[in-house]
């Protein structure tokens, strides 16, 4: 089974009878703004599952899934307007939930979504956003001169996260998410887990968990990535963070865009 890397939270996950997207997003650099996984990859995708309804994890879901004829699996949420663009085949998930399907199982994980803050252009640009029962967001212009603000935005939607068994392994992805009580003793062998912190988990909020789950290898995602025209947004020390996570005695692998594991 392969797995392979393309930033943010979108991972494929590969064996010979199925190939799983997990959260095929925008990169959010202003000048891309492009699928964070290749088109050419889309080719041979049987199964889309989406952690949330953000950018940088379920924009191109429609089109790969127009042009795979993939299944895709999320929250029920995001599921009613996947479903309106036309796609075949489309499951809801909820937490707790297992889904059997023919070669592998998923089953729904509780996340919580953290707040948004981002400042642009030297505080020029103040955006905030959170998920309560609505979501709200706020935006400042200006040091706060010009101020937006709306509800009901389309921000976190359908937050989820999956665990995966696939050939007699265990893989475990949490989308965005600050930590939860509910994860201990999950034990995958293969954990995948933002530490960029803002929207989720920062490095030592992640150690926490990697500790309290016990899992045999870990991958840290969602770290220095982009957003508009700022680059290494919420920012990592990846080697600092595998350094931490050995010294538990469990494998972390820091993978770069592009980068292809065997497992």
């Amino acid at each position: 089974m392969k797995i392979k890397y393309y930033r943010y939270n979108s991972f494929t996950i590969e064996n010979k009878k199925v190939k799983i997207v997990i959260d095929p997003g925008r990169d959010l650099l202003w000048y891309k703004l492009n699928s964070l996984i290749p088109r050419p990859e889309w080719e041979g995708v049987t199964h889309i599952l989406v952690t949330h309804g953000d950018p940088d994890h379920f924009v191109f879901t429609v089109p790969m899934a127009k042009k795979s004829k993939a299944q895709v699996i999320c929250h029920e949420e995001l599921a009613e307007d996947i479903a309106s663009e036309k796609i075949d085949s489309v499951r809801s998930i909820d937490v707790g939930e297992v889904i059997d399907l023919k070669d592998f199982q998923v089953k729904g994980l509780k996340v919580v979504h953290g707040p948004l803050e981002a400042k642009l252009l030297f505080g020029l640009v103040d955006i905030k956003a959170e998920k309560q029962v609505h979501s709200h967001g706020t935006i400042k212009l200006l040091f706060g001169l010009i101020k937006l603000e709306k509800d009901d935005i389309d921000f976190a939607r359908g937050s989820m996260g999956f665990k995966i068994t696939i050939d007699n392994k265990i893989i475990v992805n949490l989308g965005d998410s600050l930590p939860q009580k509910e994860w201990e003793g999950l034990e995958p062998d293969i954990l995948m887990i933002p530490i960029g912190g803002g929207m989720s988990m920062d490095q030592e909020e992640a150690l926490e968990a990697v500790r309290s789950m016990a899992p045999k290898k870990v991958i840290p995602c969602h770290y220095n990535n982009d957003l508009l025209w700022q680059r290494n947004f919420y920012p990592a020390d990846d080697q600092l963070f595998k350094r931490e996570v050995e010294k538990m005695g469990i494998e972390c692998t820091i993978m770069e865009y592009g980068d292809e594991i065997e497992v």
